[in-house]
């Protein structure tokens, strides 16, 4: 038997019915700008999947989950809906639903709310969010580890409906790494460390994290190196399945995307961590020789952060939801550690 459900807050709309709604699908709506993924062949994906392919099996399996995906648009509507249809659904037993497979609404910096999806969710849901009306430029942010192949924004009719501002930067902070880097196990996409400093800097990113699939080989390297971007932040530590698979790879990764951007500045990042076993901490030297071998050949333009330091002291217990993952109070505690040398590194 199904437990009762007596908080009205823990309570799933899936029937929406609102005054004058209507559905605008975002491929056909000027007004309502895609950013971090492109719909090719029936699905939105993070890259080509005949790159994904050609890199390795959880590449292919998670370049089709929109990690990074945002919709914005400025409204007036009294309420904001969606309609998602979802092309994959991935529930795990540590991470939450609404991080998973949900999507969240943010106007600026404030919260405004998740569209929450049933448990049961397979291939279809809808969620509704209801506001006071007045006008804002929001942001939805999509799911970090589900996939979708088409996705309907539904307004009040009659109200206004608005193209947003403009990003301050021309090009996107790119980040390559693992299911961290993914968003692993946020409780919703907009606690991923990206998706709070694109917010906190009003700037565009691309998320090239891959649950598993990090592994730094060539078709990955040369095309995430090929990418337009204003900054490259390298976290690249925990899939590389051996130390010496990481020193092989991980300069490899810094020289490929200095060679195509001579003058964006390049942070390197280690695991989020405080307590490191030896071999994390190889793994740490490693990233941190990159590092300095590129400020001894006059590199001037890279930075570093090791990963203990990304990790607040007064928070750090509480960081981990397997001692790998970070909770939201580990993704928060990374990006408020990263914001003041992302900042310095884009002149902001």
């Amino acid at each position: 038997m199904e437990p009762t459900i007596r908080d009205k807050n823990f309570i799933v709309e899936t029937n929406i019915k609102r005054e004058g709604l209507k559905y605008l699908d975002i491929e056909e709506c000027d007004e309502m700008l895609l950013y971090g993924v492109k719909l090719i062949d029936g699905r939105y994906r993070r890259l080509p999947e005949d790159i994904a392919k050609s890199v390795n099996e959880c590449v292919d399996e998670m370049h089709d989950r929109t990690a990074g995906g945002r919709v914005r648009f400025i409204t007036n509507s009294p309420y904001i809906a969606i309609h998602a249809e979802m092309v994959s659904v991935l529930k795990m037993n540590h991470f939450a639903i609404t991080g998973s497979v949900g999507m969240d609404l943010y106007s600026g910096t404030r919260y405004y709310g998740t569209f929450v999806p049933p448990f049961g969710v397979d291939t279809v849901f809808e969620s509704v969010i209801d506001l006071d009306g007045g006008e804002r430029e929001y942001t939805i942010n999509l799911p970090l580890y589900s996939g979708v192949k088409r996705l309907f924004v539904g307004i009040k009719e009659g109200c206004t409906l608005k193209s947003p501002s403009l990003y301050r930067l021309d090009k996107p902070v790119v980040y390559y790494g693992s299911s961290i880097t993914q968003g692993g196990c946020a409780s919703r996409p907009g606690v991923a460390y990206q998706a709070i400093l694109t917010r906190e800097l009003h700037i565009d990113h691309i998320n090239m994290g891959f649950s598993g699939g990090a592994r730094g080989e060539d078709p990955i390297i040369d095309y995430v190196a090929g990418l337009e971007m204003s900054a490259f932040v390298s976290d690249y530590d925990h899939n590389a399945p051996t130390v010496d698979h990481l020193r092989a790879t991980h300069e490899k990764l810094y020289r490929a995307v200095r060679k195509n951007h001579p003058e964006i500045p390049i942070l390197f990042l280690t695991r989020p961590k405080y307590h490191l076993d030896a071999n994390e901490k190889l793994r740490l030297e490693i990233v941190k020789e990159t590092y300095e071998k590129a400020l001894s050949e006059g590199d001037s333009n890279v930075y570093f952060i090791p990963g203990p330091e990304l990790l607040n002291e007064q928070v750090r217990e509480c960081c981990l939801v397997d001692n790998t993952h970070p909770t939201d109070a580990g993704f928060v505690s990374m990006a408020y550690s990263i914001l003041p040398t992302l900042k310095k590194m884009l002149n902001l």
